[in-house]
């Protein structure tokens, strides 16, 4: 069990107010330096003494087992630390698309996000499916460019790539003064300063700029300026009358223009030398939004909803952990009053009375108990009853509701088995929490298919499941195949009759029904030869429609059997006459039969509209449908050929592309078939630097071949 540590009432390096609070989430590219960054921040502020290293697993931030040993963030991990009485919030999170859920959450409560670039590589994959939930949640935003000490680094580069990615309004704020081996200092075009480090890093040199870099730093600065006074008239109207802005009133109109997204500030580092940090947590104090002052968060009804410090308890939960021998770790983030012990407070999802027990902040996996934590605040709690991530708890009586966090769609699915028979109330448990913890994780268990599925992210997503379901879990579990959820449907109208009839002593059974059984479509009319007296639209739970008509004239059968009639044919359609998938897309109509006075009942008439339906069915030319999933590649142009030869290759229908800068982004219609296991090959042969999403489309007919197989193996398992 971890050691807790205990603050003493009114620490004021525990309890903070609101506006000297920074709420930072640390984005980028796995690769980038951002745990490295994390790291020498907290030392930097001296939360730690010495700096540890992902090399040698010693970070604070990467602490789970399987971090250190993949040796990269898999997991979004929570730190705080003091610089010069402003408390920073820090949240270092994944690089690799597989755990873009463990970044949604971050992103959600985070009040400033700093995108870490790598100066060899420039703009990666994965930072613009990152860029896009930043945009989703409007968070304000800075750059550093990192690993400015690299043979490779090329920093120009990399803030060229920025700016096709993310706009013009990625704008300079420092540049180096030099770049590899040589690198040792840094040009501030907005205090017009160079730093000079010594060769260990730590604490920089303030030296006038070189007059070799002077012009080039004027310019920058300039620019730099008329960005800032552009979004302000008070600023624009100095501007023009003194012809420049000094150092506070350009923090004044930085903090203003970042707020509302009208200025990306980039900054520079060497963050394994410790070489630029100081300057960047700096910046985050002076000018980087307090809770207060971001964009406020919505409601489920759309409204804004304004922090309050004075006003009552409300609590936002954004993620959950759990701890051996300490059970489920509850992130949350205080949008009004202040949250203290023993409080009594209303779940909004589900009306629940719900107290508060002991409050944390956490440092990686320490955690350290604080007596209040007040609005704009991040904090944790163990062992909340009737509580999940997304929920708002408010006091009673002062309902609010927050929006949810937005999880990605999932891009990879796998089935699972138990090696061990009765493990199964275990192995649902276990989903159950996992989920909980993950909620980008989706569970289904399929009645359809018969199998428990799994839907993650990615290949390393879905190994990180198994080696929880193994090793935390204690469960002896296989990942196999998952079944493909094929429909059936017809191309072509028949009439079939069906006559039920049973004779074995006592009371018989008898029922003769006559279908016309079609394909169905918006708007199709009646054939002239029937008429329509009812009719009925399903909408079916597992996709498409199924209308059934009564064109029954005459009485020949009684209106109270048509529900039984109906009952047979949507029981086949449940159990698809062809292969046993599921069928869809068709319309009935009952026209003629014949019934018996004793004899006749609703199981008769049961059984004689599912033997009808099912003869009309198999006459009908029926055919195999297959789901077919909308997907959009992004992925450098180098790769953009070999990539759209491998969709061709899997069915794929190429439906248009579109470029950002040097990543081209291919959108495709792919059967869900030939996307088993296809984020391995995507990232195989583009070395990792493509990323893809997939969204259901459509359902359509399958090739002869593929229709022959699953009709095959459905009989076999049959």
């Amino acid at each position: 069990m971890q050691q807790i540590k205990k603050c003493k009432k009114g620490d004021p390096m525990k309890v903070y107010d609101p506006t000297r609070i920074r709420n930072v989430v640390l984005l980028g590219h796995s690769g980038s330096g951002k745990t490295t960054l994390a790291e020498t921040m907290l030392f930097e502020a001296g939360a730690i003494n010495r700096r540890g290293s992902v090399e040698e697993k010693n970070t604070v931030s990467d602490y789970h087992p399987l971090e250190k040993e993949k040796q990269k963030s898999i997991y979004s991990s929570f730190l705080n630390l003091d610089w010069r009485g402003h408390k920073i919030n820090l949240i270092d999170t994944p690089g690799t698309s597989d755990y873009i859920g463990e970044v949604a959450g971050a992103v959600r409560i985070a009040d400033t996000a700093i995108f870490v670039l790598n100066s060899e590589q420039g703009v990666e994959t994965a930072t613009d499916s990152l860029w896009n939930y930043v945009q989703k949640y409007s968070v304000p935003s800075m750059f550093v460019v990192n690993k400015l000490d690299t043979d490779q680094s090329d920093f120009w580069k990399t803030v060229d790539e920025a700016r096709e990615h993310f706009g013009q309004e990625v704008t300079v704020v420092q540049f180096p003064y030099s770049e590899g081996q040589d690198f040792h200092a840094i040009i501030d075009v907005l205090r017009m300063t160079m730093y000079e480090f010594p060769e260990e890093g730590g604490k920089p040199d303030k030296l006038p700029i070189p007059e070799s870099m002077r012009a080039q730093a004027e310019k920058l600065h300039q620019e730099l300026v008329e960005t800032i006074a552009e979004n302000d008239e008070t600023l624009m109207d100095i501007y023009f009358e003194q012809g420049e802005l000094d150092e506070e009133q350009m923090e004044k109109g930085l903090h203003i223009s970042l707020v509302n997204g009208q200025i990306f500030p980039l900054f520079c580092s060497t963050a394994s030398r410790n070489m630029g940090t100081g300057r960047v947590m700096g910046f985050l104090d002076d000018v980087a939004p307090n809770p207060l002052q971001g964009n406020p968060p919505k409601t489920v009804d759309g409204d804004e909803f304004k922090l309050d410090p004075d006003g009552k308890p409300v609590m936002f939960l954004f993620k959950t952990h759990s701890e051996s021998h300490v059970g489920d770790l509850i992130y949350f983030k205080v949008y009004g009053g202040s949250i203290r012990p023993g409080m009594d407070l209303v779940n909004s999802s589900n009306d629940a009375s719900v107290r508060l027990g002991s409050l944390f902040l956490t440092e990686g996996h320490k955690r350290i108990e604080i007596i209040e934590i007040k609005t704009g605040d991040i904090g944790a709690v163990v062992k909340l009853k009737d509580s999940e991530v997304n929920d708002t708890l408010h006091e009673k009586g002062h309902e609010v509701k927050l929006q949810p966090i937005e999880f990605p769609p999932t891009t990879i699915r796998t089935a699972v088995k138990l090696k061990k028979e009765g493990e199964e109330d275990k192995l649902g448990h276990a989903l159950h929490q996992i989920h909980r913890e993950d909620p980008s994780v989706v569970i289904e268990h399929s009645q359809e298919l018969r199998q428990v599925i799994i839907h993650g992210q990615g290949e390393e997503h879905l190994a990180v499941i198994e080696d929880q379901l193994r090793n935390r879990f204690k469960l002896d579990v296989e990942f196999i195949t998952p079944k493909i959820p094929y429909r059936e449907t017809i191309t072509k109208g028949v009439r079939a009759q069906y006559k039920h009839k049973k004779q074995s002593g006592g009371a018989g059974q008898f029922a003769e029904v006559h279908l016309l059984v079609e394909p169905y479509e918006d708007g199709m009319s009646t054939p002239d030869d029937l008429k329509v007296r009812d009719v009925q639209e399903h909408d079916l739970e597992w996709g498409g429609k199924l209308v059934f008509q009564n064109c029954i004239v005459g009485g020949v059968i009684d209106t109270r059997f048509m529900p039984a009639i109906l009952k047979g044919v949507m029981e086949k359609m449940e159990n698809g006459p062809m292969s046993g998938c599921r069928a869809r897309d068709i319309r009935v109509s009952v026209y003629d039969g014949s019934m018996h006075s004793v004899d006749s009942n609703e199981a008769a008439f049961k059984t004689a509209g599912l033997m009808a339906f099912k003869d009309a069915f198999m006459q009908a030319n029926p055919k195999l449908m297959e789901p077919i999933y909308e997907i959009e590649v992004s992925v450098p142009a180098d790769y953009m050929g070999d990539v759209m030869s491998d969709l061709s290759s899997r069915r794929g229908q190429i439906q248009g592309m579109d470029g950002e800068g040097s990543i081209q982004k291919i959108k495709a219609h792919v059967p869900l078939e030939e996307l088993d296991h296809y984020s391995t090959k995507l990232k195989s042969m583009t070395q990792g630097s493509a990323t893809y999403t997939r969204e259901f489309s459509h359902y359509a007919a399958v090739p002869h071949e593929v229709q022959e197989r699953v009709v095959k193996e459905n009989l076999q398992e049959a």
